[in-house]
């Protein structure tokens, strides 16, 4: 109920910007979608990196979910940069369960508990590889 005065209140304000996100971690959103749903966000970025593509399934399987979603295409929390092509790889098997028009590409939450020396050839692969795809998917239209 909060949320959604909040949202409410703050839709009008800022309906001239681009897309009003929020974020969920380590949840089973089988078991929330419909309230995920009457959020009423543009995107919802969530935390996937632990859980594969089988809690994702959801938002294509029995409920009608047409905002973006963003689930993480790697863990950040890892102390590891994952290559271009892992990223490419996690996208490929997201796409295999969500549609193009709402997919998208970011990494796990956390990013301040790294330093900029790891942070950033992560980014950079994840950008690499979303080119990549896009490229890709572009090509095969």
């Amino acid at each position: 109920m909060g949320y959604s005065c909040i949202t409410l209140a703050i839709k009008d304000e800022v309906e001239h910007l681009e897309k009003i996100h929020t974020h969920m971690c380590y949840s089973n959103f089988n078991i929330i979608a419909h309230s995920i749903i009457d959020m009423d966000v543009d995107v919802i970025t969530i935390e996937n990196s632990h859980s594969d593509e089988k809690f994702l399934s959801v938002f294509c399987e029995g409920v009608k979910y047409g905002a973006g979603i963003g689930p993480c295409v790697y863990n950040i929390h890892l102390a590891r940069i994952p290559s271009t092509e892992e990223i490419a790889d996690r996208i490929n098997k997201m796409l295999a369960v969500l549609q193009t028009n709402i997919l998208w590409v970011n990494p796990d939450c956390g990013l301040k508990t790294h330093k900029y020396t790891e942070v950033k050839p992560a980014l950079q692969n994840m950008v690499a590889a979303a080119k990549q795809l896009r490229t890709q998917l572009d090509t095969d239209k």
